[in-house]
């Protein structure tokens, strides 16, 4: 059986693999190359691969100077949902999170993205906020581990 690899997004195929995730899954917020790697300058973005085959990506955004916030998103391909693979993934970036010193954790999901809400849920966070960007229709949900 082949276990899921999680890989520090390293070069231009790795930031467009991670492009690719994030812009199935936030269709209504897609990212340009260009800025999927400015956010790799400033978050650690992360590929989940099982084999050959692409399964998800992470992101976490460290804490800012003077806080203990950092935020901890993971997203998996639907089809390849329901496996354990979002758990994986998501311990990855939360002990990522702790080691930069993180003592809160929040995470962020779209509202048309029930599986992901529910993981959220399901993994001890608790919605804190909701609200749509300029431009969009579908809200984003806030949520903050309990």
């Amino acid at each position: 059986m082949t276990t899921l690899r999680i890989v520090p997004v390293d070069g231009d195929a790795m930031l467009l693999d991670w492009q690719y995730v994030h812009n199935t899954i936030i269709p209504t917020a897609v990212l340009s190359l260009a800025e999927v790697s400015e956010r790799s300058r400033r978050n650690r973005l992360a590929v989940a691969c099982l084999g050959p085959v692409l399964v998800g990506c992470s992101t976490v955004r460290p804490p800012a100077p003077g806080t203990e916030v950092a935020t901890v998103i993971a997203r998996i391909l639907p089809r390849h949902r329901r496996r354990g693979f979002g758990s994986l993934l998501y311990a990855q970036g939360l002990a990522e999170a702790r080691g930069l010193g993180a003592r809160v954790i929040e995470t962020c999901v779209l509202e048309s993205n029930p599986e992901g809400l529910r993981f959220a849920l399901a993994h001890g966070f608790t919605e804190t906020e909701r609200y749509v960007l300029p431009g969009d229709s579908v809200p984003f949900i806030d949520l903050r581990l309990a």
